[in-house]
């Protein structure tokens, strides 16, 4: 009689569930099913991220869609050289394409990239039911228009980070030894000068007891946008130069001498800061981008630096790859006097705030298959695994997820810190013109990085050039 009751109440909820489920429970195949057979293709920057899609996501969107979804992951330059020649020509090679924050105002001016709010509203019959880019935290605004309306499906969102190798730090040995040199207790820097102390300390420490160990990292790359961007982007606002001084109310001025401040007094002593650490840096920072900044920390060679989050994550919790798991801290950058006070009136920012968002081209012949998957990628659901693999989080709703608790409580409170210090960063400034006054500065910038130009003379040159090709974009006036 038990087992009989049993079964029969496990049919009726059973039962009873099938009558509740939703409607939606089969949107994905009924919605894929004259799409099916379709191939998706698309192009991005090989990042954790990014290979989170092509391994787990776009396998499991076929399996519920059938349409196919075949991501190229490929190296930063060669990502957007593909990506805008394809929509520059109206080949229609990709259907999505990876949109990186600093580039949508050019993709915007260019109209290179499909309204995905209008669209879902001018076809209601292709809008998931899980779908709702209210879900998005803040970092979703970077990629809406004027109007409000989204034209990437955030999937990647993290900050510049200052990590320390808190194993170093907390050595009662290494601790005595600072204060005998220094005079001041050994703790995270949270001035300039603070941490360049420190990181004279201890690319000495390290000459002095045969490590490999150097005080600093550096993204400091000669002939590669990386070092741009780290001096631009994360060294020169923690001296209270934003917007890589560049003033739009004024004229879109660069030169102090017509209100910018790219050659000021603020960026000639972050970049002199910045060239200090370089130069007691490991000796491969001259080479290094992002991607090499990060395995240097993760090789312990290093006792401190700025490095993307993304990195810092997977350098504190992946063994497999990092000799340095569960010895790492994560603080807020060093900053000059001031500036946290002017980031937190929304006056300015503490660093960058970095990111991206699959986007939809224009040119794209499946437009329809590729609304769908852009929505897949940007649901509650899938995000908490995503978040746990490749440290991100573009969805409110991934912070109160148990597994990314305990990922966050592994990484010393990292997502905590992204939650409640991200207002505190911006990513790159609403510019269409970033692609090139970066390619028209940078090679003053490198020349500054070998010695062929001096810091101050180097960057009064690269503010005239600034507003030269400012000038000839026709935004000067």
């Amino acid at each position: 009689m038990g087992y009989f009751s049993k079964a029969s109440a496990l049919a009726l909820a059973i039962g009873l569930l099938g009558v509740a489920s939703p409607a939606w429970a089969d949107f994905w195949s009924d919605a894929g099913a004259k799409y099916k057979g379709v191939v998706l293709h698309g192009v991005t920057e090989s990042t954790p991220p990014s290979n989170f899609i092509k391994d787990v996501l776009a396998p499991e969107f076929e399996k519920k869609t059938g349409i196919k979804v075949e991501i190229e992951t490929t190296s930063w330059d060669q990502m957007y050289d593909k990506a805008i020649k394809d929509m520059e020509a109206g080949t229609g090679i990709y259907d999505m394409v990876y949109i990186e924050q600093d580039i949508i105002y050019a993709y915007l001016a260019r109209n290179f990239l499909t309204d995905i709010t209008k669209s879902l509203k001018d076809m209601p019959d292709l809008k998931a039911p899980t779908y709702d880019d209210a879900n998005f935290t803040s970092f979703a605004n970077y990629f809406k228009n004027a109007d409000g309306d989204l034209f990437g499906v955030p999937m990647e969102a993290f900050l510049k980070l200052y990590l320390y190798r808190k194993d170093l730090f907390d050595d009662p040995k290494i601790q005595a030894a600072f204060k005998e040199k220094t005079g001041h207790d050994l703790k995270p820097a949270s001035t300039h000068a603070e941490y360049t102390e420190i990181a004279d300390f201890f690319t000495q420490y390290g000459k002095d007891n045969g490590m490999e160990l150097w005080g600093s990292t550096a993204q400091a790359h000669t002939g590669h946008p990386a070092s741009w961007y780290e001096f631009f982007e994360s060294v020169a606002p923690t001296f209270g130069v934003y917007n890589w001084g560049i003033d739009a109310s004024k004229n879109y001025a660069a030169s102090v001498a017509n209100g910018g401040t790219m050659n000021g007094d603020k960026a000639k002593a972050a970049i002199k800061w910045w060239l200090h650490l370089r130069d007691i840096a490991p000796p491969e920072s001259p080479q290094s981008t992002w991607t090499e900044v990060g395995t240097t920390f993760a090789a312990g060679r290093a006792a401190q630096g700025l490095v993307y989050g993304e990195n810092g994550a997977w350098i504190q919790s992946d063994a497999t790859k990092s000799k340095v798991t569960g010895k790492v801290g994560f603080a807020l950058p060093p900053l000059e006097p001031g500036v946290l006070e002017e980031a937190e009136a929304g006056k300015g920012y503490i660093g960058y705030y970095d990111g991206g968002a699959f986007g939809l081209p224009i040119t794209s012949k499946n437009k329809e298959a590729a609304l769908l998957f852009l929505q897949f990628i940007g649901q509650n659901e899938v995000q908490p695994d995503w978040a746990v693999a490749a440290p991100r989080i573009t969805n409110t709703a991934t912070y109160d997820d148990p597994k990314v608790k305990e990922m966050d409580a592994k990484l010393g409170g990292y997502y905590t810190m992204l939650k409640d210090k991200g207002k505190l960063f911006a990513g790159a400034p609403p510019y269409p013109f970033h692609a090139q006054v970066r390619e028209a500065t940078a090679p003053i910038f490198y020349d500054i990085l070998t010695g062929k130009i001096g810091p101050d003379e180097g960057l009064d040159a690269m503010a005239a050039k600034a507003e030269e090709e400012l000038t000839t974009l026709g935004y000067r006036k």
